[in-house]
């Protein structure tokens, strides 16, 4: 797809704004292929909540647990956390408190890395989602 359509997929928005959108989207779909340099370029010049929560992401794929937890720090309440928290909880994934919190995220994540477990694959599961969530976050802005 031309970057001139992409960039009318999120119309009404500035071009500026829309840029920056896109930007993300394919850092978003670098991630969902495996390909973290490729994202990793992108979403550290995306200085936006997106932009850090992909690197974020990012650097939890690695595996970078505290980089990752560096930058989810810097992303603050994301739009998407009231969703993916729903997405987690009926997959069967529930954090302690009322809010999505991503570090804790990592630490379960981290933990579960490599064990081929349940546990490993629901965590798989949300992330997936999580990921859905952020290509869905930047279609609709």
């Amino acid at each position: 797809m031309a970057m001139k359509s992409l960039l009318a997929a999120f119309d009404p928005h500035t071009v500026a704004t829309k840029a920056l959108q896109v930007r993300a989207l394919y850092s978003a779909l670098w991630l969902a292929h495996n390909f973290l340099d490729e994202s990793h370029d992108i979403s550290q010049e995306l200085h936006t909540p997106t932009g850090s929560l992909l690197h974020a992401i990012m650097h939890r794929r690695e595996p970078d647990a505290w980089n990752s937890k560096y930058w989810w720090k810097r992303v603050g309440a994301h739009d998407i956390f009231p969703e993916l928290a729903k997405y987690a909880a009926e997959l069967g994934y529930v954090q302690r408190g009322t809010s999505w919190d991503p570090l804790q995220f990592v630490d379960d994540v981290e933990a579960a890395r490599g064990s081929g477990s349940e546990g490993e694959r629901l965590l798989e599961a949300v992330q997936h989602a999580e990921l859905k969530l952020v290509v869905i976050n930047c279609i609709r802005q």
